[in-house]
Order: structure tokens, then C-alpha cells, then sequence
């Protein structure tokens, strides 16, 4: 059902794709990102979305009585698949000779799970927080929306019909009744399940409901608004809305939520009281934001897998002349695309049967392909041999063994990253692991979310289990290790030349039953209750290994020294470099964590110092993150497996001496 053109939603169009492009390109001006509020350019998306495709099956219904799903999904998928697939394509020489294996392999996950329309799930379960750094280094995060839409698209046209034949006269009722629910679940949500309220489609439902509703109205009426007042105002209004948002939001904010009203309340007045002689309705119908809302399509899909691999191979590195030449690249390519993809394969002159056969022998190919990948893990030949070896081990399965001495390890991501070298050795010395997973060890502490001041009961919850076990069992050996400076400083790490982890820290400890009001008292709290915790390990006769920070980098050491070889391009005349970072830095930020830990005292506490192997050794006054042969580094501050090996050894080693002094 042909709608009548309106050039002002393309202009609209304009505006969201822009947002999200500025807000990718994380542009900083007097050390301020401008645009953090960018990622709302998607929701403005999915109001369009749900307005255009509403005014097209509703418009349907209302004329014919009936609605052909033949004709609307071949529609669809001559709108979204081939520019999709196009990119998909042009993408993979770039994964190949870019991506690291392990990158690799997530790349061609995220490739089948969208062409599944299911990337939002994938993203969810994989743990990627959008507008985290790591995000910036997926080429196709973005799909995550475009899932949401194809979503939509297939349980919204069936919901609608069936409304339309069986409830016609509750049709808004219940639009509007989903409206309601979907925004209350979707505030909820953010505020105690963020990640699944951001990825997933009945969070979002309220957005696309909004255009539907505006759709519903103006089919009813015959008309949109007709108060000139009111058309002269209300658009305007509109764009403030949006510009506010995008300008003053950020990506810290409880998204989608109450807060998340102000852009879609911004599209919808735009949509609603918008006419041809009104100034925001001119502007937005100008051939400048009408042409870029016309290729916005290839725009949103070209821009994230062109930074994306800007950024792994640090072509940017906060050049602006070098972002201004990826801008350009992603508009020439978009225009390509939208000229030589998009029109053609919307063109109704070319047979779909054709068309169908070409997409999904392209899909295809491209399945078996990534399916290729992943069961090759990346393809690690890729890589010079240092980057082939293997960074991260799979899954342990814990070595326990009846009638031997049980060794407890306690801590967060970084003790993880000890698990596999340690069963190792477990399993040598005829030893048993036990694991137990947490942030800080601490007895009566409660973890609270800064924003919510949500206490996360999982957090207790899990520390109460490991004060059980080590109440149940006499004469463990435990060993505790976590990121120690980033729960005593509440900041993540800068190495203080050139290189910053972006991501605020959005959480915090305190004692239960007790509101603190300043980080100087959380501190002081932290330093006690650790404290008394250890004292109250040994005390149960326990013997105590504590493992003291490990040094950070700052930076993704793989992709890191990956970009070196990539510079060099030569294979056989590849030097390996030494990456490093300060010595002094790793001292200043871990003095008072080195102080509360030296604090503790007993005859049956030990001992291990990370930094001992990796800094004033190889380099004076510089912590390193390889050698000639080994990366001791997964990303920025989590060891390798090849890392791990000292620490362990090390552990080991006062693992010899305590056992020694009980013989």
C-alpha cells in the first residue's frame, strides 16, 4: 500500500543517523564528548519504524479488509537484506586480515546470529555492555537493532491482523495498554537488569508502539493535525526534545526508561504537527537532510564495521584529519551502496524469484563461511606465531581428588584468569581446587549500584557461601586475588601516557546497615573489613595466600602488539616489540592497597607479588606485557595463560614452603 511521501521523516532519518554516527566516532572537544546522548538516534529509528510500517498494514486493512503478507515481508527483504549482506561481505577480507583469532571467531558468531535476526540476544548473552570500549571493537554490534526491527516485523503485522478481524474496536486500547506496560517493564528493567532491557524487543516495544498509535490516528481521522497553533509550535518543540537529548543525555543514563520519552515525545510531534509551511517541517524537508535520510540505511550499516576496524588497527588514534577521512569513506560508501544495492534490488522491474535466488545463495555462502571460521577457532595461522598462541583457556573443570589437602581460590576475573595454570599444578602435586567466585571478600558488606543505590544480593549471597565452606573445612589453603586497586579507588585505570579505560566504575562497597557518604569512609571501611576478614581466615586455622595486585596496561595488549605487525606487514621481517607500561605509575596507584595488604599480619599469611615478574626486570622502571615469545596479557590489566605461569609458580612456590613447615 503506497504511502504519501514525506520528505520531513527522511529529514528525521537524517537526525537519528547522525546522532548514532557522532556518538560512535566518540568526538571529544576540550576533553568533552558532545554527543554521548548519540545513541538515542536508534530509538528515533524505531518510532519511524513503527509509524511507516503501521500506516502501511493498517492502510491496508482499512481499504482491503485483508493485509498480504507476501507483499509486505518481499518488501522487507528487498529493504534490508542486500545492503546487509553487501556489508557482511566487504567486511570479511578486513576480519581476516585484522581480527585476532579469538575476535574472529566472536566476528562470524555475530554474522550468523544476524543473519538469524538475533544479534540482540547473541550481544545480551556474550556480555557486551553497549557504549563499553570493547563494543567499539565489534564490526557488528549495531545489528543488534536491526534484529529488533526484523523482530518486529514478524510478530507485529500477525498481532495487528488479528487485533483488526477480532477486536477492531479495542484496537487503540490495546496499543495503548501495550505502550503502558512496555515503558513500565522497560524503566524496571533498566534499573535492575540493564542488559537485557537495552538488547531485547518487549522493552522496546513501547518506542515502535508510540509511531504505531500516531499511525492509527491519522488513518482513523484522515488527517493529522489541523490547529495551526499548535503546527506552528509543536515541531519546534520536537526538535528541541531531540536536541536536548542527544546533546545532554548519556550513555550512563537508565536507557530505555522514563528518561527516554523526551527524543520519541520529540519524534512523535514532529511526525504529528508537521506541514509544509511550518520552519522545523522546511529544514527537515531541505535536500541536504532529506538526501542523507534517503541513504541513512547504508549509512547505519557502513559507519560501525568502518570504525570498528579503524579502531583495531588504531588508524585513529585521535587524528582528527584521520577521522575526518573516515567520515568521508563512510559517506562515499554509503552512496555507493544506496545507488548500486539498495535501488536496484528495490526496483519492482527486477524479478524477486531472481533477486531471492542471488540473497540466499549469498547467505549461504556467507553461513558456511563463518561456520568455517569458527570451527577452525579464527584461523590463528593468520597471526605471527607469538599472536597464534592461545590467550585465554576454556572452561575448568576443577581437579578434586578425596583424601587430599584442598586448596580455595577466591577473587574475581583476575583470579580467573589463574584457574587454568593452577589445575594444572593441582593436578601434579596431588592437590584439590576449589573455586569460588567474587569481587571483594568481605563479611557483612553489601555491593551498591552508584545510580540506583541497588544492593546486589547475589553479592552476599555468594560471600555467605564461601564463609560456609571454610567453616565446614579445616586447614585449607586459600588464596585470594582480585583487581584490589579498582574496589579501593572506585576508578579504573589510567596509565598516565596516552592510555585510559573510558568506563566509569558503577558500583561501590559498603558495610550493611550502613550509608556512607563519602569514598574517604568507604575506603577506611574496605581497609577494616578486609582486615578482619583475613584475621579471621587464619584464625580458623586456615593458611592464607594473598596474591597482590597485577600490573595494568591500559591498553588491549593483543590488539596492541597485533597493530604492530600489521604496520610491518612482513611476517619474516616482523621485530617483536616490547610493550610496557610505567613502573611508577603501578606504584603510586597501588600504594595504599600495598599498605592495607603489608598491614595484615600472622605467621600463616603469605605472600605473592605479581609485579616482581613483570617490572624493573626485563626493562628498568617498566612494567612489560611480553617477551620475545610469549603476551602475558588477554586485553588490558587480565594475564594470559602464559602470564598467569608466574604468578602461579609463584604461588606454588609458598604453596612448597607452607607444607614444608607443617611436615
Amino acid at each position: 500500500m503506497k504511502l504519501t511521501y514525506r520528505p520531513e521523516i527522511d529529514g528525521l532519518r537524517a537526525i537519528a543517523v547522525g546522532a548514532v554516527i557522532l556518538y560512535h566516532a566518540q568526538i571529544v572537544i576540550f576533553g568533552n564528548e558532545p554527543f554521548r546522548g548519540g545513541f538515542l538516534g536508534v530509538d528515533i529509528f524505531f518510532v519511524i519504524s513503527g509509524y511507516l510500517i503501521t500506516s502501511i498494514i493498517y492502510k491496508e486493512l482499512v481499504t482491503t479488509g485483508s493485509f498480504s503478507f507476501k507483499n509486505f515481508y518481499e518488501r522487507r527483504i528487498r529493504r534490508i537484506l542486500p545492503a546487509l549482506l553487501f556489508v557482511m561481505f566487504v567486511s570479511l577480507p578486513f576480519a581476516w586480515l585484522y581480527l585476532l583469532p579469538e575476535s574472529f571467531v566472536d566476528f562470524s558468531k555475530s554474522i550468523l546470529y544476524s543473519l538469524g535476526f538475533g544479534s540482540n540476544f547473541y550481544f545480551h548473552l556474550s556480555g557486551q555492555q553497549y557504549g563499553a570500549e570493547s563494543g567499539f571493537l565489534k564490526p557488528f554490534l549495531h545489528t543488534w537493532s536491526l534484529s529488533i526491527e526484523e523482530q518486529y516485523y514478524i510478530l507485529f503485522p500477525v498481532v495487528l491482523l488479528i487485533t483488526f478481524k477480532y477486536f477492531k474496536k479495542y484496537l487503540i486500547h490495546i496499543l495503548l495498554v501495550g505502550f503502558i506496560l512496555s515503558l513500565g517493564i522497560a524503566d524496571w528493567t533498566s534499573r535492575n537488569y540493564p542488559s537485557i532491557s537495552f538488547y531485547f524487543i518487549h522493552t522496546r516495544m513501547w518506542e515502535l508502539i508510540a509511531g504505531s498509535m500516531l499511525a492509527y490516528f491519522e488513518i482513523t481521522n484522515g488527517h493529522r493535525s489541523q490547529n495551526r497553533i499548535l503546527n506552528k509550535i509543536l515541531p519546534f518543540t520536537g526538535i528541541i526534545l531531540i536536541g536536548y537529548s542527544i546533546l545532554f543525555f548519556s550513555d550512563e543514563m537508565f536507557h530505555p526508561s522514563f528518561y527516554s520519552l523526551s527524543p520519541v515525545l520529540g519524534v512523535c510531534l514532529i511526525i504529528w504537527f508537521s506541514n509544509e509551511n511550518e520552519i522545523i517541517t522546511k529544514i527537515l524537508s531541505t535536500k541536504l537532510f532529506v538526501g542523507i535520510g534517503l541513504i541513512s540505511y547504508s549509512l547505519y550499516l557502513w559507519h560501525y564495521p568502518i570504525f570498528a576496524f579503524a579502531r583495531v588497527t588504531y588508524f585513529l588514534e585521535d587524528n582528527f584529519v584521520k577521522e575526518l577521512l573516515s567520515g568521508v569513506v563512510i559517506l562515499i560508501v554509503s552512496i555507493v551502496s544506496f545507488y548500486f544495492i539498495e535501488k536496484p534490488f528495490r526496483n519492482k522491474k527486477n524479478q524477486f524469484k531472481k533477486l531471492l535466488i542471488i540473497l540466499f545463495s549469498l547467505i549461504v555462502l556467507l553461513v558456511s563461511f563463518n561456520f568455517y571460521v569458527i570451527n577452525n577457532g579464527g584461523f590463528n595461522k593468520r597471526m605471527p606465531e607469538i599472536l597464534q598462541v592461545e590467550l585465554r583457556g576454556e572452561s575448568v573443570n576443577f581437579f578434586q581428588k578425596d583424601n587430599t589437602k584442598k586448596v580455595v581460590l577466591i577473587g574475581d576475573s583476575h583470579a580467573r584468569m589463574l584457574e587454568n595454570k593452577l589445575n594444572e599444578e593441582m593436578r601434579k602435586n596431588d592437590l584439590s581446587l576449589f573455586r569460588f567466585e567474587t569481587d571483594l571478600y568481605l563479611k557483612d558488606f553489601n555491593k551498591v549500584d552508584r545510580k540506583t543505590k541497588k544492593i546486589d544480593k547475589t553479592y552476599s549471597e555468594g560471600n555467605t557461601k564461601i564463609d560456609n565452606f571454610l567453616e565446614e573445612h579445616s586447614d585449607l589453603i586459600v588464596i585470594i586475588h582480585q583487581r584490589w586497586s579498582v574496589y579501593f579507588l572506585e576508578k579504573y585505570f589510567d596509565n598516565e601516557e596516552g592510555f585510559k579505560e573510558n568506563n566509569t566504575y558503577d558500583d561501590y562497597y559498603e558495610p550493611a546497615n550502613t550509608k556512607t557518604s563519602s569514598f574517604e569512609e568507604r575506603q577506611e571501611y574496605l581497609k577494616q573489613g578486609l582486615l578482619s576478614k583475613i584475621s579471621k581466615i587464619v584464625d580458623q586455622g586456615h593458611k592464607l595466600i594473598l596474591v597482590y595486585p597485577v600490573p595494568e596496561m591500559g591498553f588491549n595488549v593483543p590488539n596492541h602488539f597485533k597493530n604492530s605487525f600489521f604496520r610491518l606487514r612482513k611476517l619474516n621481517n616482523f621485530e617483536i616489540p616490547i610493550l610496557t607500561g610505567s613502573y611508577a605509575v603501578y606504584k603510586k596507584r597501588n600504594e595504599f592497597v600495598f599498605s592495607v595488604l603489608d598491614s595484615a599480619k600472622d605467621k600463616n599469611i603469605y605472600r605473592v607479588y605479581p609485579h616482581k615478574s613483570f617490572c624493573d626486570i626485563f626493562i628498568k622502571n617498566k612494567c612489560v606485557a611480553n617477551d620475545d615469545k610469549s603476551i602475558f596479557y588477554s586485553d588490558d590489566d587480565h594475564l594470559s595463560l602464559d602470564g598467569s605461569k608466574f604468578v602461579v609458580n609463584d604461588i606454588m612456590k609458598e604453596i612448597v614452603k607452607l607444607r614444608s613447615k607443617v611436615d
